[in-house]
């Protein structure tokens, strides 16, 4: 289940924005979402390898892994990497985490991330001390209290799950209070502890400095240095963007700091247009002598997007350059919904042109309930064919025997 991060960003005074210029080059929609796609290496057909160093890659360029406790088919993280590497299984990920080579930390939400970026994530964890103190300190003061103690039996007794706690007081008696996930919460993301791994999903926790590389951990950077490798970053990977779109990216710094970044770089960049799903034009920031905007058009190849996948985590951006307006329905009252509790997003070249509700059944097989087409597309035989394909090499993924369209899965 996905969870806010509680803690503010400095507000720092807004600066002038860049003046307004005429566009140097318009992209038409079609070409927005191909250079889109490509950032988010969704244009290319999933095949070839994904070894360690491929998805590592891979979770490097579209820049985190949302992490979702979530598994109607698969956890969203696996999920996310699959749509892109269909070679790609979860002991690769396992390995990358062994090795040091990502960490678990907040973007807009629990995400993994390359252990590279762990230095820009400083200010973050300071900011998050504050803001957690103040939004947990009535409820769950007691237990904020004891973080000196959690931290000293996390130091003498290595890594360790909350509920090692509840089996340390009920053997040994060593704890005088109801330990609580609260405290290892607030260690973790104000980054004095780490996730070293998972056990079953849950997290296993360790003094940072055992966790991050002594190289990484020991690089310190400024806040000025974080604000420009966050705006660079973002913008690396996602081609074109507003501020608000360089800043919610890592959710590191804020829209007037990206406006600061955009002014004092104005020599790098160029403004653009980009041609919405809607026929109007967005102004945005491109790099003047980055990757080129102009690329090919994506892979035809149907497949299933997870509802937190990087491309469609931000909604409003989905549904502008898309014209795919989508929400998860997780919260929504199961007679209120439109249309599942967990429904994913379907991709066919450049378009969406439809979602799914599919779990996995008490019989093992992949349970299709329902597949409604976006407005003006028909699931015919060729195209429904192409679904089945795809959700029977989901199923081999997921562990699933076989696929089972459910009466009455075609929805109007």
């Amino acid at each position: 289940m996905t969870e806010r991060d509680p803690s503010p960003l400095p507000s720092p005074t807004r600066p002038r924005a860049p003046r307004a210029a005429a566009p140097e080059l318009i992209l038409s929609n079609a070409e927005a979402r191909h250079v889109f796609l490509t950032r988010h290496r969704l244009a290319a057909p999933p095949t070839g390898p994904a070894d360690p160093a491929t998805v590592s890659d891979t979770i490097r360029q579209i820049g985190f892994v949302q992490v979702d406790s979530v598994s109607t088919v698969a956890r969203a993280h696996h999920m996310i990497l699959y749509a892109r590497h269909h070679r790609y299984r979860p002991g690769t990920l396992t390995r990358l985490l062994d090795q040091r080579l990502l960490f678990e930390g907040w973007t807009h939400d629990a995400s993994l991330i390359p252990m590279a970026f762990w230095p820009y994530w400083r200010r973050r964890f300071r900011t998050a001390e504050a803001a957690l103190r103040e939004r947990w300190g009535d409820r769950h003061g007691r237990d904020l209290s004891q973080c000196d103690e959690v931290l000293a039996h996390i130091r003498d007794n290595g890594p360790t799950l909350s509920r090692d706690f509840e089996e340390e007081k009920s053997s040994a008696g060593w704890w005088n209070w109801q330990p609580s996930k609260v405290a290892l919460e607030f260690l973790w993301r104000t980054g004095q502890l780490s996730v070293c791994h998972r056990e079953a999903f849950q997290k296993v926790y360790d003094l940072t400095e055992r966790v991050v590389p002594p190289d990484i951990h020991a690089h310190e950077v400024t806040d000025e240095e974080i604000v420009d490798w966050a705006a660079e970053a973002a913008l690396e990977r996602l081609g074109f963007a507003t501020p608000r779109q360089l800043a919610d990216f890592f959710e590191l710094i804020t829209t007037a700091e990206a406006e600061g970044w955009l002014s004092r770089n104005a020599g790098r960049l160029r403004r653009i247009g980009i041609t919405l799903a809607d026929g109007t034009v967005r102004p945005a920031y491109a790099f003047a002598d980055g990757a080129p905007l102009e690329t090919a058009g994506p892979t035809a190849r149907l497949r299933i997007v997870s509802p937190f996948d990087p491309m469609v985590r931000d909604r409003r951006r989905t549904e502008a350059l898309f014209d795919f307006h989508y929400r998860i329905e997780i919260y929504v009252p199961k007679p209120k919904r439109r249309y599942g509790y967990y429904v994913f997003p379907i991709l066919e070249g450049d378009r969406f042109v439809g979602r799914i509700d599919m779990t996995r059944g008490t019989s093992g097989a992949l349970e299709v309930t329902g597949v409604w087409p976006e407005p003006g597309v028909r699931f015919g035989a060729a195209r429904a064919r192409a679904l089945e394909a795809e959700l029977t090499r989901l199923a081999r993924f997921a562990g699933c025997e076989g696929v089972v369209f459910l009466d009455g899965w075609l929805r109007d």
